[in-house]
């Protein structure tokens, strides 16, 4: 019995990968268009249905703004992402996390995670900035960058012994499968100007000599980081829960990022990112969100 039970628990492991990818969306091939607003609150409803007394933890994405929460499911939070090591980098188009900075709702999207999710105020921007960029960027069916649009990054650190890859699989190892995840968050407006940052210098990375890889471009002039316990993310989750654990660090302010840079780096990256994916509706049920301290 012991063998069996050992034996279903790998399996479940060595199924993390795929089941990891749901941050980046189940249904990335849905059709444009706007849901209702009762979509929205069917799948709401189906998530608290889908998780009541199922013992999840807290979920994210949410109103770092408010520090209330009721979900008292226990984890340890991750190490500093400084005793980490970086194991992806992608983005979302909107934020997923809203804010007094990020707070403008970008609608309902097509149900399935585009064209929803929260914006900057685009009225901030000089009209330079919001020139039209003379090719597509980040271009795929349902997604095209433009100047005044808002988009999530995600530097996803593991306590596994990894190196930077594609998608949230390369988080976990042969050698620990459950390792401890932290996100480090930073939300940041495409303006169409050369002086703005360049994307390429916000995702680089190195090896340190301990061994852990870091990013050396994330911003520190954007606000103290909300650190908060939430699991992953992804439209993939809209209606079910997500079982793994995160230790999020969110600032509260947003940068402003070269756009052209943005394009050049969804051409050729270590991560093979092509476009900005779908966004989670945000989680308001009190019994899904941690209280943050």
């Amino acid at each position: 019995m012991k063998g069996i039970v050992i034996a279903i628990v790998v399996n479940v492991l060595l199924l993390s990968a795929p089941v990891l990818a749901e941050e980046h969306g189940l249904r990335e091939g849905a059709k444009h268009g706007s849901v209702t607003d009762k979509v929205i609150a069917e799948q709401r409803e189906a998530l608290a249905r889908n998780t009541k007394n199922k013992g999840f933890g807290p979920q994210s994405p949410r109103d770092i703004d408010s520090a209330a929460g009721t979900n008292k499911r226990l984890f340890s939070t991750a190490p500093a992402y400084t005793e980490m090591s970086l194991c992806n980098i992608h983005f979302h188009k909107n934020a997923e996390h809203k804010a007094k900075d990020f707070s403008i709702y970008a609608g309902n999207g097509n149900g399935h995670g585009y064209q929803s999710g929260y914006k900057y105020n685009v009225a901030l921007l000089s009209k330079a900035e919001l020139m039209p960029t003379k090719n597509k960027i980040c271009d795929n069916s349902h997604s095209t960058l433009k100047p005044g649009d808002t988009i999530e990054v995600h530097y996803v650190y593991s306590t596994a012994q990894v190196k930077p890859g594609p998608t949230l699989g390369s988080c976990l190892s042969k050698a620990i499968k459950n390792p401890q995840l932290r996100v480090e968050t930073q939300v940041y407006v495409l303006v169409n100007d050369k002086r703005a940052l360049n994307f390429k210098g916000l995702t680089n990375y190195r090896k340190t000599k301990m061994g852990r890889y870091q990013a050396t471009g994330i911003p520190d002039n954007t606000g103290t980081a909300v650190q908060y316990e939430g699991s992953t993310t992804g439209p993939g989750y809209n209606k079910k829960g997500s079982p793994f654990q995160v230790s999020w660090s969110v600032r509260p302010h947003v940068a402003k990022v070269n756009i052209a840079s943005v394009g050049k780096w969804c051409k050729k990256n270590t991560f093979k990112e092509d476009h900005g994916h779908g966004v989670r509706n945000l989680v308001i049920n009190p019994k899904l969100l941690s209280k943050i301290k």
